[in-house]
């Protein structure tokens, strides 16, 4: 069978690259995939990116199955178009996908079934917005309404920097749409994990937990982005946690989107903030696998993805399990110059080492040329290690990122410190 992955990140290149290893699957198209994608056996790229004619890609072709990688496909609709043209394709409908694509939806979906999350404002207008924040003081978190790439959540230590962010994006609008309405919310302090689960429209399968970490710079300094690296399983997620995450936000998640009309079939992703005394709160959902969280966790991943996503499809995942690498897997991102704000494109990457069982490069931010591998900007790459304990796969994604190369390579050198303060 041939099937069709959408998108072109490191989340779509671990995606592609597990599916490909199902002795059933004799081809996966990435599109419009990257360098990564480019050159892995059993892939190959495709440069459409437009939900017709991927349509007309996916009846040319006589795929079996399209899975979806990124949030922005899945706002516009591409899984009721694909649907509505008979085609099989995994990934919650647009409806459905309002929990990511607003926050201020996502925010009342939260409060209507009783999940618990940071309480909260919505503006449109700056002066009420600024007028707010003055009243709340600081810390608080200023999140864009729609989808701005990782990039549309300030958390603000200061006033002066709340107000910041309430200019930027109501009042210069530079992150356009996306920011046309703010979230205000209450700061939570604590620790923050991904939980992700696959659903079926009534049940749920808990995949791996892992742990992402978005701050830019070492010790969690510096701007936010769309993640410097990743680990899993997270071990703040402990059992009894775990099981707590899934009564009180992943079930009343599903049960609320079913109860309102809209079944969710597909990934969900919770960021949760645990406290300290380990109750969690919801940070956000986002309705499609985490990256770079996704690089660790497929790596951990012995069952076959294909099953899991068909079972998800026939409404069976009551009767399916997952099966883990007991071993940990730890991914550090490579960035490019100038991230987040002004990322550097079209330098030559050099020194990208052979694959292994035990550690793999997923591609991002790169595209090819000739037999070269070009930064295409933003999170280029993201080195995935093996390894017994977190603290082996650690040394092997490092050893691995010290010998790749590219102008203006930024990483952060911390990845995983959490986990290993917790020994």
């Amino acid at each position: 069978m041939k099937l069709l992955v959408i998108g072109s990140g490191g989340r779509e290149h671990a995606i592609a690259w597990r599916l490909a290893s199902n002795r059933r699957v004799q081809k996966v198209f990435v599109a419009p995939g990257n360098a990564g994608t480019a050159l892995e056996a059993g892939l190959e790229n495709v440069a459409i990116t437009a939900i017709p004619a991927l349509i007309d890609f996916a009846r040319r072709e006589n795929i079996v199955l399209t899975v979806v990688g990124p949030e922005a496909p899945l706002a516009a609709g591409i899984v009721d178009e694909f649907k509505a043209a008979g085609l099989r394709i995994f990934g919650p409908t647009r409806a459905a996908a309002q929990l990511e694509a607003s926050k201020d939806f996502a925010k009342q979906f939260m409060l209507r079934h009783g999940i618990p999350t940071a309480r909260y404002a919505s503006f449109t207008r700056a002066d009420e917005a600024r007028e707010y924040v003055e009243r709340q003081g600081a810390p608080i978190v200023v999140k864009a309404d729609g989808l701005a790439a990782g990039k549309g959540v300030v958390v603000a230590t200061t006033v002066g920097e709340a107000l910041a962010a309430i200019d930027l994006m109501l009042g210069d609008r530079k992150l356009g749409e996306a920011g046309a309405r703010v979230v205000i919310e209450e700061y939570l302090d604590g620790e923050e994990a991904s939980f992700i689960v696959m659903a079926d429209g009534t049940h749920t399968l808990a995949l791996a937990t892992s742990q992402d970490h978005k701050r830019l710079l070492d010790g969690d300094q510096g701007p936010n982005t769309g993640g410097m690296g990743a680990y899993s399983p997270a071990p703040a997620v402990t059992p009894v946690l775990h099981g707590r995450i899934m009564r009180e936000i992943i079930l009343p998640a599903v049960n609320g989107m079913t109860k309102d009309g809209t079944p969710y079939v597909g990934f969900l992703y919770a960021g949760v903030m645990i406290d300290k005394a380990g109750h969690p709160r919801t940070l956000e959902f986002n309705c499609r696998l985490g990256d770079p969280e996704t690089q660790p966790i497929l790596m951990r991943l012995k069952s076959d993805l294909l099953d899991l996503i068909e079972a998800a499809m026939h409404g069976t995942l009551d009767r399916a399990n997952a099966e883990w690498d007991r071993r940990s897997a730890l991914g550090v991102v490579l960035a490019a110059a100038g991230y987040p704000n002004d990322p550097k494109s079209g330098d030559a990457i050099e020194g990208l080492p052979a694959p292994t069982d035990d550690c793999r490069v997923f591609h991002a931010g790169t595209r090819l040329v000739g037999k070269t591998a070009l930064t295409q900007g933003g999170r280029v790459l993201c080195v995935t290690a093996l390894g017994d304990p977190l603290r082996a796969a650690r040394s092997r994604a490092y050893e691995a990122a010290q010998g790749i190369r590219f102008a203006g390579m930024q990483y952060r050198k911390d990845i995983g410190y959490r986990a290993m303060r917790r020994g």
